[in-house]
């Protein structure tokens, strides 16, 4: 497969720290110091449909492609209002396109987990033209009196088209389960044959062991496909990390030993978006001109599950 498109949207409402501190006991020094986070876009008046269907259209613009040329949708999605129909299946009606489509629950690792379904697709030959988006709120799973999560993260859409080539040089996806350390429950409805304890509560994390987790296997996966493509850190243009926050980030780049202009980010301005993350982030570089054919990159992800992900990219435009 290769990338011939990409687009994203963030919602209206920036959310600077300083008016976080007007309810929260926190202040812009704490939140910068331990996430480097400045302010986060959250839904306000917008849907996520909406976002993720603006997404959508500026990667086939981006792909010179009409909504009449994809083959299959895949959207990444958490949670959103709809338990049904799938996310994917809403934005297709919105995009007018009549193709199949599926969602996909990978968390943070989304976007790599559904690179890795469309190459499936392509190499089998069951498609040609295939849209990837990445829709996430998850603004609306944690508690906003809770200054531990709620400052971590914003709402948004990244989209990507991919069709048929040989630029996807290597790809590497694992499952941990360690369902203790992220979580978010919420409640269902209820019948009149519930007996059982049920705990429904905001979005938990463990900061110390995420970061651990996230920053080990992040580096495990990246050196793993590096030895496995036969190429050194530095042939690698971007290393294109998910954005949760600078300090995982930085930890990331140190263990690998490159320069921070290789490793691009974006989270001061939009805060943890999931797996939006990866794709938001690949269209700002792409739309700012930052991309040439041939350069070489590095996708790396890790999300609640735990999943991780990663793969090593030639951008093919």
């Amino acid at each position: 497969m290769k990338i011939i498109g990409t687009g994203s949207a963030h919602p209206k409402c920036a959310v600077s720290n300083e008016m976080l501190e007007k309810f929260l006991e926190t202040t812009d020094e704490w939140i910068t110091e331990r996430t480097g986070i400045k302010e986060r876009c959250v839904i306000s008046s917008e849907k996520l449909e909406d976002l993720a269907t603006d997404a959508a259209n500026k990667a086939l613009e981006d792909a010179g492609l009409t909504a009449a040329d994809i083959d299959f949708i895949i959207c990444s999605n958490v949670v959103n209002e709809f338990v049904t129909p799938a996310l994917s299946c809403i934005i297709q009606g919105k995009l007018g396109a009549k193709c199949p489509t599926v969602d996909i629950n990978a968390a943070c690792a989304g976007f790599i987990y559904a690179m890795d379904m469309a190459e499936d697709k392509l190499r089998c030959k069951k498609a040609k033209n295939i849209l990837i988006v990445c829709a996430e709120e998850p603004s609306r799973m944690v508690s906003w009196q809770n200054r531990s999560t709620c400052v971590l993260f914003g709402d948004g859409a990244g989209a990507a088209v991919v069709t048929e080539g040989d630029e996807l040089k290597a790809i590497r996806l694992t499952t941990e389960s360690m369902t203790n350390v992220l979580y978010y429950q919420r409640k269902l409805e209820p019948t009149p044959y519930i007996d059982k304890d049920e705990n429904f509560e905001p979005l938990v994390m463990r900061g110390r062991e995420v970061f651990k987790h996230a920053v080990s296997n992040s580096n495990k996966d990246i050196k793993t496909l590096l030895e496995e493509t036969g190429l050194k850190t530095d042939d690698i243009k971007y290393y294109v990390l998910h954005q949760a926050n600078r300090r995982i980030i930085d930890a990331i780049r140190n263990f690998l030993g490159v320069d921070e202009e290789r490793v691009p980010h974006n989270v001061e301005r939009y805060g943890n978006i999931s797996s939006a993350a990866l794709p938001a982030l690949l269209d700002e570089l792409n739309r700012g001109g930052k991309l040439q054919k041939g350069d070489k990159l590095v996708f790396s992800a890790f999300g609640a599950g735990f999943t991780t992900g990663a793969c090593v990219i030639e951008w093919a435009k």
